[in-house]
C-alpha cells in the first residue's frame, strides 16, 4: 500500500531527515507536495529527489528560480501564500508539518482535513494554539502524531495506558552547549557559542531554544495538550547522553522510557509507518558502548527561560502564546548580536509580565492567536528598542 506525504517545511533539517528516510523506502512513499521558505535551490533538490508532483516555495521572490531550477522535471511549482495553500490541499494521507516558528501556524492548521494525519513538528500550533489546534483536529477525525522525539518517546512509553494511570510525564533536556557553565559564562555567551548543540544538528532558532532551555519549557505546553496532562503531572530531566528521550511514570510506582540514538529519523519512521515499524539505516544504540546515562535536575536560576515557559503553562489562557512570540523577537535579536544570551529570558518575562493582568483567555482561532502573536511581537519589540528591559 503505498501512502501519500507532503512536507511542510522541506528544507529544513526535520524536513531533511524525512527526505532521507522516504528515499529509503520509495517504494511505501509517494510524495504529493513539498513546501519551503526562500531556498529555492535547496528546495528543488528534494523535489527532484523524492521525485515530489508538486513544491511550493513561501516567498513570492524565490518562484522564478524555483521554476528555473524545476524546468524539465515535470514537477509542478509555485511560489507565495496561494502556491503554499494549494500544496496544503493536494489529496495526501499524512502531512509532516516541520516549518520552523509561528510562520507554520496556518499551514499546518490548514492541513486538517478529514482522514489525513498530521505528524506534527511544528511546535507553534499546540504552543500557541493548542486548544484550538487540537478540538479543530478531534472534529475533523485527523490523527496528530508527534513528531518530535521527546513527544514521540513519550507516546510510545505511554503504550495503550490511559493518562488517568499516569503520575508524570518527564522530558528530557541535554542541558545544551551551556549545562556545565555559571551564570556569569552564560552571560558573555556568543550565538557561535549557543549554536555549538553538543547531540543535534539543527535550525538556529531551535537551537539557541535548547541553549537557553526554552525548547524544553515549550515542549512541557505541547506535551499538554497533546495528552491532556496538567502542568503539574509535567517535568523535565536534564540528560546531556540524549539517550532516553522521554519517561512515563505510573501511579502503580512503573516507569516506562523511550530510548534512542539521537536521530530525527526514528521518530519520524514511526509516524509515517502508521501502525507499522519502518526499518531505518540509523545506528543502533548499544548501551553496554555507552556505559552510562545520567540524568540531573535543570538549574531554573542558571535557565531561567524554563521557568518562564513553566509560570505561562500554568497562567494559561494567551500567555504561552504571548511566551512564543516574545522569544523569537529575542532569539532574532541575540543572532543578530542586539541582545545578550542572559537577556533572551529577561525580554520574555517582561513581555509576559505587561500581559499578565489583562485576563485574555485562550485562543478561540488560529487568527485569535496570530492576532494575540502580533500584539506581543510589537510589546517585545518595543521593550528592545526602548533599552528598558530587564538587566540579567
Amino acid at each position: 500500500m503505498i501512502t501519500r506525504i507532503t512536507i511542510l517545511g522541506a528544507t529544513g533539517s526535520v524536513g531533511r531527515s524525512t527526505a532521507d528516510l522516504l528515499a529509503e523506502h520509495r517504494d511505501r512513499f509517494r510524495v504529493s507536495a513539498v513546501v519551503g521558505g526562500s531556498d529555492a535551490v535547496a528546495l528543488a533538490d528534494v523535489a527532484r529527489r523524492l521525485d515530489a508532483e508538486f513544491a511550493a516555495v513561501a516567498d513570492e521572490r524565490a518562484g522564478r528560480a524555483l521554476s528555473e531550477a524545476l524546468a524539465g522535471t515535470g514537477i509542478a511549482c509555485g511560489a507565495g501564500r496561494s502556491a503554499v495553500c494549494d500544496a496544503v490541499d493536494r489529496e495526501t494521507d499524512v502531512v509532516v508539518a516541520a516549518i520552523v516558528g509561528t510562520a507554520g501556524l496556518e499551514p499546518t492548521h490548514g492541513a486538517i482535513r478529514p482522514g489525513r494525519s498530521i505528524a506534527l513538528a511544528n511546535k507553534e500550533s499546540l504552543v500557541c494554539a493548542g486548544a484550538a489546534f487540537m478540538r479543530d483536529a478531534r472534529a475533523a477525525g485527523v490523527p496528530v502524531l508527534p513528531l518530535d522525539s521527546e513527544h514521540n518517546a513519550l507516546l510510545q512509553a505511554l503504550g495503550t495506558a490511559a493518562t488517568s494511570d499516569v503520575e508524570r510525564m518527564i522530558l528530557t533536556a541535554s542541558g545544551g552547549p551551556f549545562r556545565t557553565w555559571t551564570i556569569e559564562e552564560i552571560a558573555r555567551a556568543t550565538p557561535e557559542q549557543a549554536l555549538a548543540h553538543p547531540t543535534w544538528s539543527m535550525g538556529a532558532k531551535i537551537t539557541i531554544d535548547s541553549a537557553s532551555l526554552m525548547n524544553k519549557g515549550l515542549e512541557l505546553i505541547e506535551a499538554h495538550h497533546l495528552f491532556g496532562i496538567e502542568a503539574e503531572r509535567l517535568d523535565v530531566l536534564v540528560h546531556p547522553q540524549s539517550i532516553v528521550h522521554g519517561l512515563v511514570a505510573f501511579r502503580d510506582g512503573a516507569v516506562s522510557a523511550g530510548l534512542a540514538i539521537p536521530d530525527m529519523r526514528v521518530p519520524i519512521a514511526h509516524c509515517l509507518g502508521t501502525g507499522q515499524r519502518l526499518t531505518t539505516t540509523a545506528r543502533r544504540l548499544d548501551l553496554a558502548a555507552i556505559g552510562t546515562l545520567t540524568f540531573e535536575a535543570p538549574d531554573l536560576a542558571r535557565f531561567p527561560a524554563l521557568k518562564a515557559a513553566r509560570q505561562a503553562l500554568a497562567a494559561g489562557g494567551a500567555m504561552p502564546t504571548v511566551l512564543n512570540a516574545a522569544n523569537e523577537i529575542a532569539v532574532e535579536a541575540f543572532l543578530a548580536r542586539r541582545l545578550g544570551f542572559a537577556q533572551i529570558a529577561a525580554l520574555v518575562e517582561e513581555t509576559c509580565a505587561r500581559f499578565a493582568g489583562r485576563g485574555t483567555g485562550a485562543p478561540a482561532s488560529v487568527h485569535d492567536a496570530l492576532a494575540i502573536d502580533h500584539e506581543a511581537r510589537r510589546t517585545a519589540t518595543e521593550i528592545l528598542s526602548s533599552g528598558r528591559r530587564a538587566a540579567s
